[in-house]
């Protein structure tokens, strides 16, 4: 019997798309996950991850040029934002002034939320109010806890620094520390000066504090250790920042001093100084989470209607960290997260 053009076209069209079926099978079934997982995965970075309409968050920090705990602060706040389909924009500066004037270009650009820290929070109350007037909702992290609320955020993302400052005080003091030097490496910084008290509250020999410019590495270094030169009773040093910690090594070293260093912070140096067991401990106040639970908390507020902690702070930390949780952390922190 003759076959006919149209059974011809109609077995070639079964064909093709049995075939088409199998190789769909054989990539799904691939071990190595092919192109299909590839932009899958690409597809949980760029945004495609909820279906809710795309939303503008901005983060305002007080800090962030060339400093690795912010770094981590972005890891996690792009993390979240990608998952959320958020378009995340990002800037800081230094001097309150500045920082008040980035909080008001955001609301300019009618945000749908904002993630701000509050450092010197005097200097944001009457910027967050235009924010608070203009219906965006603002989240705080890292700093000012006790302003948050008072301010008309949202909720607050951090530690508690004065908590923070009195479990290393307790460290220092159970260890036999007598003198302690706290150096502040940014003047008027509320979170800074918090963590200090704290130290003091709880340790029970001397706490002295030292101011140093943090944004000029050499000079700061310097000022640490001619401290050390001139004070051979300090047995423990404090540092405040991860950055201040690797200063306060080569100070030590270079004024022959056998105090124990301790640090606030964490980053991939610190870690390898703490396997070196050039610093002794470090509190991790979880950067990572700071920045992503904020972005997912507006996110949540602005689809949903949720509130985290029922107003009340959020604890990412502290925690403190010795040489025996290297070999977790060192995996963290080669991929920026921790």
């Amino acid at each position: 019997m003759r076959t006919t053009r149209t059974a011809r076209t109609t077995r070639t069209a079964r064909t093709a798309a049995a075939l088409v079926a199998v190789l769909a099978l054989a990539a799904g079934c691939s071990g190595s996950g092919g192109k299909d997982s590839e932009d899958k995965a690409d597809d949980s970075q760029s945004g495609k991850g909820v279906s809710t309409p795309r939303l503008k968050i901005a983060m305002i920090t007080h800090s962030g040029e060339g400093d690795t705990f912010w770094d981590i602060v972005r890891s996690g706040a792009k993390q979240a934002a990608a998952k959320d389909n958020v378009d995340f924009l990002y800037s800081n500066d230094k001097e309150a002034k500045g920082q008040a004037e980035l909080v008001q270009a955001a609301i300019d650009k009618k945000v749908d939320g904002i993630v701000v820290t509050l450092a010197k929070p005097e200097a944001m109350q009457a910027v967050l109010g235009k924010a608070k007037a203009a219906g965006i909702p603002v989240v705080s992290i890292n700093s000012g806890s006790e302003f948050s609320q008072k301010y008309g955020a949202l909720s607050h993302i951090g530690q508690e620094e004065s908590v923070a400052g009195e479990a290393v005080g307790t460290r220092l003091a159970e260890e036999g520390r007598k003198k302690t030097l706290c150096v502040i490496h940014e003047q008027g910084n509320v979170s800074l000066e918090q963590r200090c008290a704290g130290v003091k509250k709880t340790f029970k020999g001397t706490v002295e504090n030292l101011n140093v410019d943090g944004t000029n590495a050499p000079n700061s270094q310097s000022s640490i250790e001619a401290k050390l030169q001139a004070d051979k009773s300090i047995d423990a040093i404090v540092a405040l920042g991860a950055p201040i910690a690797a200063l306060a090594v080569k100070a030590k070293d270079g004024a022959g001093s056998k105090a124990e260093i301790a640090t606030f912070d964490l980053n991939a140096e610190v870690v390898r100084r703490l396997k070196a067991e050039e610093v002794t401990f470090a509190v991790d106040q979880q950067p990572y989470l700071q920045g992503y639970l904020a972005v997912d908390e507006l996110w949540l507020y602005k689809t949903n209607g949720n509130v985290l902690g029922g107003g009340k702070p959020v604890f990412t930390g502290p925690a403190l960290v010795t040489e025996k949780d290297v070999p977790q952390l060192e995996k963290y922190t080669a991929r920026g997260t921790r």
